[in-house]
């Protein structure tokens, strides 16, 4: 196992099930941080989701939790609270995306492990803000998704109100929740002091949903409703070519102009209403129909040479099969193959962003996903350390 990254050297107690905590978790790992992800009796949930060779070992936790070392622990007993008491004060970061209830009686509330650690950063994903009316509530992707606008939006366009067919909201929060996690880091570097940080997931993607959808409702009092034209227009889809699908964002007045001069309709752009990107933007359908009718007219592979030819941006359709197989993917050696010495091979994507001084390791070189409790030598190597918050051992 190879560590190395922007977050090496940094220790993160995993105290998170299913996806949005450890998916911030992953994050973390995979930029350098040490993490041990503490399970409770029978593991995570996801250990049992998906595609499996073995039992604990499926798809849905493999993608997830390389580079983790696992703990079983009881919580409930005496002896697990000791042991985690000894772990809090050796580690520089607490992740938990349980309610704030639960996490209170198992003593992993924020004010209960910041007077063990005054410096840990102690990151609580929750379902909606702690001190609002939803509180409390237990939360899901499919859920949030519908509390939040998202489910919503996808009927516009005459079709069925529908959830999107990813987990958005829990890798959503994920990820808000990794770059709480790193903020609240930087601060204690300046300052020497921990922190309690909550993300709430109910907040975070209402706040990711409305980015570009405020429309009226932006300004006080209000000039219209909510909603973007060109997102919500049903002819914003992928389109259908001679031979299949396309999808093509002709967005800019450059876009516009070139690809209507190719296809002998420069003219439009001197009317009224397609003149200006607010003429365009409030008239979006009549251009999305025209452009859906003429991309039937030559194939997918001819459109994609035009359009690269007159700087449209334009991609085919493709399967999840077909991304697995991409030669830019490849070339860039997106995924790799992690070894476990039981389980086997598995397929892992690398984490996508570059760091030109402090590289993370690839997932060939990063510890595979860990069976269930074994991570023994990890918290060995935690409890041979004295305590980060200075005080004595206590277990």
């Amino acid at each position: 196992m190879t560590v190395s990254g922007p977050l090496a050297g940094v220790r993160v107690l995993d105290f998170s099930t299913t996806f949005s905590g450890p998916y911030c978790t992953h994050q973390l790992a995979d930029l350098g941080a040490e993490v041990i992800k503490v399970e409770s009796p029978g593991g995570d949930i996801t250990r049992g989701l998906g595609t499996a060779r073995s039992p604990g070992m499926a798809s849905v936790y493999v993608a997830s939790n390389r580079n983790k070392a696992s703990l079983e622990l009881d919580l409930k007993r005496p002896g697990s609270r000791e042991l985690v008491r000894s772990l809090i004060e050796r580690a520089d970061c607490l992740v938990h995306n349980m309610r704030l209830g639960a996490a209170r009686r198992l003593g992993l509330d924020p004010e209960t492990a910041l007077a063990v650690n005054p410096r840990l950063v102690h990151a609580a994903i929750t379902g909606f803000g702690s001190d609002g009316p939803y509180a409390g509530r237990p939360a899901y992707d499919d859920t949030v998704q519908a509390a939040s606008g998202l489910a919503w939006l996808q009927s516009l366009g005459g079709r069925d109100e529908a959830y999107m067919a990813t987990a958005v909201a829990d890798k959503v929060a994920g990820l808000a929740a990794a770059q709480a996690v790193i903020a609240a880091l930087f601060w204690r570097e300046r300052t020497g002091r921990g922190q309690a940080v909550e993300v709430p997931m109910y907040e975070t993607v209402v706040a990711f949903t409305l980015m570009e959808q405020w429309g009226g409702r932006a300004f006080v009092p209000p000039l219209g409703p909510t909603g973007y034209a060109r997102m919500r227009s049903a002819h914003r889809r992928p389109y259908r070519t001679a031979d299949g699908l396309i999808s093509v964002v002709v967005y800019h007045e450059g876009h516009w102009r070139r690809f209507l001069e190719f296809t002998g309709h420069a003219d439009l752009l001197d009317e009224e209403r397609f003149r200006t990107v607010e003429a365009r933007n409030a008239n979006i359908d009549e251009l999305y129909a025209l452009l859906a009718r003429l991309l039937t007219r030559r194939t997918t592979a001819d459109w994609l040479k035009i359009f690269d030819e007159i700087d449209v941006p334009a991609m085919p359709v493709r399967t999840l099969d077909e991304v697995l197989d991409d030669e830019h993917l490849r070339a860039v050696r997106f995924f790799q193959e992690v070894t476990h010495p039981e389980e086997g091979a598995f397929l892992a994507a690398r984490h996508a962003t570059r760091f030109s001084a402090s590289p993370p390791a690839p997932p060939s070189e990063q510890a595979p996903p860990d069976r269930l409790g074994d991570g023994r030598d990890a918290v060995r190597r935690w409890l041979d350390d004295r305590p980060r918050a200075g005080r004595e051992e206590t277990w």
